[in-house]
């Protein structure tokens, strides 16, 4: 198949904008040459999510609760960081920020586009091991617990509904691929 672009673009305006995101309000030509309208959401920061497992295959979760879902979520490490930042830089602060950890070891998990449908938002995730525990220091808006769960637990909670985060599910999902049976790979397999 050849991907083509079969839309077209008749008109683009900025409907709102602040200092984290973009809404634009898009007159289009659909692919069957209708007219039609198109919202997107421009994100002016990247979203990094962290893995944290340490020697005993226990994984770090942090607890918050979303105004956006007006419910509590248990989540990986997570953040955003400049478009022109190193994502693995924005990471290392996010994972140290709202955990107190610092890791000797980072592997690049995956990245994905968050909602393809209506944001271009890009989300790398990853694993960190080595972990030394230190002082967190979270925003001012960030209220956290930590959990630290064994890894095949932190996967029946994906598969039991209890994570809902995308790039929490995503990085822990790829993760488990990576090994058998759902058990973490053994650490030489890294």
């Amino acid at each position: 198949m050849t991907e083509v672009n079969p839309w077209k673009t008749l008109s683009q305006r900025t409907v709102y904008d602040n200092p984290w995101i973009r809404v634009e309000d898009h007159r289009v030509l659909t692919p069957a040459g209708s007219l039609g309208q198109y919202g997107k959401v421009c994100f002016k920061n990247q979203a990094v999510a962290i893995m944290a497992l340490d020697p005993d295959s226990a994984v770090y979760l942090v607890g918050q609760y979303r105004y956006t879902l007006g419910a509590y979520s248990w989540e990986l490490p997570k953040g955003g960081a400049p478009l022109s930042e190193d994502p693995l830089v924005a990471a290392q602060r996010e994972l140290e920020e709202e955990t107190g950890l610092i890791a000797t070891r980072w592997r690049l998990l995956m990245q994905m586009h968050i909602s393809n449908s209506v944001t271009d938002e890009v989300g790398s995730m990853y694993l960190a091991q080595g972990l030394t525990q230190g002082a967190s220091h979270p925003e001012e808006t960030e209220q956290l617990a930590i959990l630290v769960l064994p890894f095949v637990q932190t996967l029946e909670w994906v598969r039991d509904g209890k994570i809902t985060d995308a790039l929490s599910i995503a990085a822990i999902l790829r993760f488990a691929s990576d090994g058998s049976s759902g058990e973490p790979p053994a650490p030489n397999s890294r």
